[in-house]
């Protein structure tokens, strides 16, 4: 640590972790658009495609290569703002939290450090994600085109429905999002401990940078699993949410209920094949590229505390 070239918890490190959080879940989502795309579709009409493979297929032969990637634009920069903000203020609240608990308490409690830090994190990383992931839900899951691009798509919800359109669905985003990313980030932490306590051998400093890189990964796979349960009803919810008018006089919470019981049970957990291999991919991928981008600023890789 004492040869890094950035100075652990400046100003710089947590600017160089928002930089390496923007890269990591903005590259991953944009990747897997086309997978999240038949998601989407299949949780608003499950008899819309058969399987992922059959929505590929469908929508290929229909709209090109460029239809599976419809909703790209706002997912790149929505899913880019929200992982600066997600990994930077992560780690901030992280250092914050175990200075006012004390080094012994800090150690001690780290899971629920883990999970309170990363909890604030992601009520300010979901209100720079909310207006693009408006955006991408009504471009992927429109029956007819939405918009001719991100930019004209961003107007018309302007104009029709005022800043307030962009925010209908941000407590939904919240239920999905702050338990997915506790999870994600409590669990891949605890992981990646056992992996070097019980799965391996030596401690964590006596791997190369590739060897730590090799369970940065394994470690967010496994977390991915466990984030997708958790949090998939409320990404069903999301995805209706921003598709089902309003009733006269009728609020946010109470369309929430009524698409709930509208779903059912069945209805709640459609699409969590698909989403287990997109949030378990997509969780190992932005575990690797953020600590890619840490090691070669020179920081360590994350995870594995050790008591000093």
């Amino acid at each position: 640590m004492s040869n890094s070239p950035i100075e652990l918890y400046s100003g710089r490190f947590f600017y160089t972790c928002g930089l390496g959080g923007a890269l990591a879940c903005g590259m991953t989502h944009a990747f897997v658009t086309p997978l999240d795309l038949v998601k989407c579709r299949r949780q608003i009409d499950p008899k819309l495609y058969s399987s992922i493979f059959d929505g590929w297929r469908k929508i290929g032969k229909a709209e090109g290569i460029a239809g599976l990637y419809t909703g790209v634009g706002p997912t790149l920069i929505g899913y880019s703002l929200q992982g600066a903000f997600k990994y930077g203020f992560y780690e901030f609240f992280k250092y914050k939290y175990s200075q006012w608990a004390g080094e012994d308490n800090a150690f001690k409690y780290r899971t629920a450090l883990y999970l309170s830090a990363s909890a604030s994190a992601e009520i300010l990383a979901d209100v720079a994600l909310c207006p693009w992931e408006a955006l991408k839900v009504r471009m992927q899951t429109s029956t007819t085109p939405f918009a001719a691009g991100t930019v004209a798509g961003f107007s018309k919800i302007l104009q029709t429905e005022g800043a307030g359109g962009f925010y209908k669905g941000l407590t939904p985003l919240w239920l999905r999002q702050i338990p997915y990313t506790m999870m994600k980030f409590a669990t891949f932490e605890k992981i990646v401990e056992v992996i070097y306590s019980k799965a391996l051998s030596r401690p964590k400093n006596e791997y190369n940078k590739a060897q730590q890189l090799g369970v940065s990964f394994v470690g967010g796979y496994l977390a991915g699993i466990i984030c997708a349960i958790v949090s998939h009803p409320a990404d069903t919810l999301v995805s209706k949410l921003n598709n089902v008018p309003k009733g006269p006089g009728e609020t946010t919470g109470q369309l929430s209920v009524r698409i709930m019981k509208d779903l059912g049970m069945a209805g709640v957990w459609r699409g969590l094949g698909a989403r287990i291999v997109m949030i378990g991919t997509l969780t190992a991928l932005q575990w690797f590229i953020y600590d890619i981008v840490k090691v070669q600023a020179g920081l360590p890789t994350t995870g594995a505390t050790e008591k000093k």
